[in-house]
């Protein structure tokens, strides 16, 4: 089979890493891809919001099977584009993908089937959002509708900053038109867990819990990212909490999706907060999460893509996804001042030995330079957590370039409590 991922960054190298070994696979393309996984597959620079240009070099090399992993193409409709030319893939088409690219949307389907997640008030008038701000209870949360990589959730202390966080997203659209409109949200309290589940569409199967660790700085301080690390599974997802959310979460997702005749085949990401009422969705991606994927996918015994080839034909059973009984960390290394400023160009040195997800990086003169924020991860499994961060900052301490940055307390928290 000829096969492509779509995507650039650590979650595509991983998604590769994991399939490239797979027999059926007898070409292997990443569209546009980065230079670090030009060693593991081909990389085509097309440009991946562009659905006819990816459909036309599908054609043209009568691709099997495609793997639509980021979040632009998919809430895009390049899947449907792909399947209407009657070519496989492993991704949700534009009505499901919708869960993610517009938070309203999103909202108002949990409150169309019950799903338990946080009040919200939606607002396309920055006027009315500060009107309603002045009488609301901080800390609030802030939510650009529709998509910003990650970075479209603001937690506001106090009423300035939630006037100054509406008018950057709103008015001045820091965001784009993703920003013009807004929920707002009650504060939840609680822990974080991350879980990503293959869904055919009839069937969903819920892989390992995780922990994302999205704040720039040590101890959860800083700017909000795309993610500096994570860790699997999460140790406050435990088995009576993972059966309320299939009871509560999950499983209406899943009929609700039904109920809707929107075609879920992919991997459905629940972020939840699990508070003392019981867990709640704080947000629904339409894809794997980033580092999530690092961090789960090197647990993950079966055959990712056989998974896949199963998500695509509707035929996805529970028992086809096991994983080891093991525990993850997964640490990212960015350029410093991500996500705000920060400088590129810099030589990347590693011991070629190193099993390394690049993410922002190019090459210049053989070598790989640093050219994102986000620029390579390192994930380590062990027997258990602390092992396995031992392991992981042992690696990242070895791989070098200027003005390089990276969190130092990635599972430290669970650590110190286990």
């Amino acid at each position: 089979m000829k096969v492509a991922i779509i995507g650039s960054g650590g979650r595509e190298h991983m998604i590769l890493k994991k399939i490239k070994h797979n027999p059926k696979i007898t070409q292997l393309f990443v569209i546009p891809g980065n230079a670090g996984m030009q060693q593991e597959a081909t990389c085509v620079p097309l440009d991946i919001t562009r659905n006819e240009e990816v459909l036309g070099f599908a054609l043209e090399q009568k691709l099997d099977f495609v793997i639509v992993s980021p979040d632009n193409p998919l809430v895009g409709g390049m899947v449907d584009v792909l399947e209407e030319a009657g070519i496989a893939c492993f991704g949700p088409r534009q009505n499901g993908a919708i869960l993610e690219g517009s938070k309203i949307f999103a909202k108002d389907f949990m409150k169309r089937h019950a799903i338990p997640t946080a009040q919200y008030w939606t607002f396309s008038s920055t006027q009315e959002a500060i009107e309603f701000l002045h009488q609301a209870s901080f800390p609030i949360v802030i939510k650009a509708d529709g998509l910003a990589f990650g970075k479209g959730v603001i937690i506001a202390q106090t009423l300035q900053e939630g006037v100054k966080c509406l008018k950057e997203m709103m008015e001045e659209e820091i965001f784009g038109e993703s920003g013009k409109q807004v929920v707002i949200e009650e504060f939840l309290e609680g822990k974080e867990a991350s879980i990503l589940a293959f869904c055919d569409g009839k069937n969903i199967a819920p892989m390992i819990s995780s922990m994302d660790y999205k704040k720039a700085l040590d101890g959860d301080q800083g700017l909000n990212t795309g993610g500096m690390g994570c860790i699997a599974p999460n140790p406050y997802y435990t088995k009576e909490i993972a059966q309320k959310c299939m009871e509560t979460i999950f499983l209406p997702t899943l009929k609700g999706l039904q109920s809707e005749n929107r075609d879920f085949r992919g991997c459905l990401y629940f972020g939840l907060m699990l508070t003392k009422e019981g867990p709640k969705v704080i947000e629904y991606n339409c894809r794997f999460g980033d580092p999530e994927t690092q961090t789960i996918l090197p647990l993950l015994k079966s055959d990712l893509f056989e998974i896949m080839l199963k998500v695509s034909k509707r035929e996805l059973r529970t028992e086809d996804v096991i994983f080891e009984e093991k525990a993850s960390c997964c640490v990212v290394l960015a350029s410093s001042g991500y996500p705000k400023d920060f400088e590129v160009g810099h030589p990347i040195t590693y011991p070629s030995s190193f099993e390394i997800c690049f993410a922002g990086v190019k090459e210049k003169d053989h070598h790989l330079i640093n050219s994102g924020g986000r620029v390579l991860s390192v994930t380590s499994i062990a027997s258990t957590l602390q092992e396995a961060r031992q392991e992981s900052y042992q690696k990242i301490s070895q791989i070098d370039f200027k003005n390089r940055y990276y969190r130092t307390d990635i599972g430290k928290d669970i650590e110190e409590q286990q």
